[in-house]
């Protein structure tokens, strides 16, 4: 594994949120302190985040009541990520069921694709995002849709969201219970797939050798980074434990492993 200090030569620092730099509403450590060193030092910092319950404008509002600096510049979320993917691989004219928060719907509504959350003719997509309003009925519609074949997506795989009072259930559990019924798996377009990472760099006009992306989870954030090819962090304030990453294999082995983000806060200060 890399040594901490190499972070101090990054210039964009690509973050998860839960578990990361919060968990609910409490910030975790020095999470303020890092992100005005980012910036001190000339850096850019943005959150990669694949929870697509929330728009943007939601994440921006309640990053700032915490005290985390934010603007829509700062974002990109898997709910942006599956917009993207679904844009371009089947357009935006194609009707899509979606599983998804009222939230998540709107943004896909804003960005022009033609969705419905009623069974009627002519769907050809199946979309499920990580959703707090979840229903037996959604998950009994998306069962039916899939058993006649349409194409199936999903924002992300994080199978557990941290909150105050331990995990809940997140997308990729709801994915988990329409597999075993249907047997079927889908597209996952957030995290780990290494678009999200691209995107961003190409957004914020900063080479991939001078990123990094950190995070709290194996099989999305460091998974993500690995993919992409640039340096990838593991914190220890959300999911994973050192035995996980001792265990680890292949693209889940993280470069560096921090207690947390004070690490590396210390580390670039």
């Amino acid at each position: 594994m890399s040594d901490v200090s190499i972070l101090k030569e990054k210039k964009l620092f690509l973050l998860d949120l839960d578990g990361t730099l919060y968990i609910s509403e409490k910030i975790i450590g020095k999470s303020l302190e890092f992100l005005d060193a980012v910036v001190a030092n000339g850096g850019k910092y943005m959150f990669l985040t694949n929870n697509s319950s929330k728009s943007v404008e939601t994440y921006i509002e309640r990053l700032n009541k915490i005290g985390i600096k934010a603007s829509e510049d700062n974002f990109f979320t898997s709910a942006q990520a599956t917009s993207a993917y679904v844009q371009k691989k089947y357009g935006k004219k194609k009707k899509a069921y979606v599983v998804g928060t009222e939230s998540f719907k709107k943004s896909l509504r804003d960005d022009g694709f033609n969705i419905t959350d009623k069974i009627e003719d002519g769907i050809e997509l199946l979309i499920v995002g990580y959703d707090t309003e979840l229903t037996f009925k959604k998950l009994e519609d998306a069962c039916r849709l899939i058993n006649r074949g349409v194409e199936y997506i999903a924002t992300n795989p994080d199978l557990a969201c941290p909150s105050q009072y331990g995990f809940v259930p997140d997308c990729g559990a709801i994915n988990a219970c329409i597999e075993c019924a249907t047997g079927k798996k889908p597209h996952y377009a957030g995290k780990p797939d290494p678009t999200m990472i691209y995107i961003a760099c190409e957004k914020a006009g900063i080479a991939l050798e001078k990123a990094c992306m950190i995070g709290d989870r194996l099989y999305t954030d460091i998974a993500i980074g690995n993919n992409a090819g640039v340096t990838s962090v593991a914190v220890l304030t959300g999911e994973t434990t050192r035995e996980e990453i001792a265990a680890s294999k292949g693209n889940l082995v993280p470069d560096i492993v921090c207690e947390s983000i004070d690490d590396v806060y210390n580390a670039i200060k």
